[in-house]
């Protein structure tokens, strides 16, 4: 079973709305190094933006590869040999959206809405857990379940 989606969200237009502020505020200050301050926010809310303008969820053979693109700067892979369970599930406000530690526990990786799907994964001895965000929740719970069956058979 192959498997690659890449949901978009509008979410980087604020980082480009920021961007377009910090430059413009340098245009308007006389302080030189203010606005090269300004400049350099400027240029980071834009790569910013390119980073985070999508979210594409593959399959590599041996592990799902998570990345935020276009510029795909962040990416995690989770091997598909690591994985103990896996559960559709809805994120919470709080669970917010981008990279970050979630209050429930484990990583966050999500872009856009609240479907998701909770992977728990073995590393040593511990039992981890990364929410991904999709808006196809059905199809990637059907991927990962498959990839748990194989290995058990």
């Amino acid at each position: 079973m192959q498997y690659e989606h890449t949901q978009t969200a509008p979410l980087y237009l604020i980082l480009v709305a920021t961007g377009i502020g910090m430059f413009v505020g340098a245009l308007l200050i006389p302080e030189q190094m203010v606005q090269i301050i300004f400049l350099a926010s400027g240029v980071l809310m834009f790569l910013l933006a390119c980073c985070f303008r999508q979210l594409t969820v593959s399959d590599e053979g041996e592990r799902l590869l998570i990345r935020f693109g276009p510029l795909p700067l962040f990416r995690r892979h989770v091997q598909y040999s690591e994985i103990e369970k896996v559960e559709q599930a809805r994120s919470t406000i709080l669970d917010g959206w981008g990279i970050h530690l979630s209050l429930s526990g484990g990583w966050v990786w999500n872009l856009w809405g609240f479907d998701c799907i909770d992977v728990w994964y073995r590393k040593g001895k511990k039992l981890k857990k990364v929410r991904i965000g999709t808006d196809e929740t059905v199809a990637l719970a059907a991927l990962l379940n498959d990839r748990i069956s194989k290995r058990a058979a």
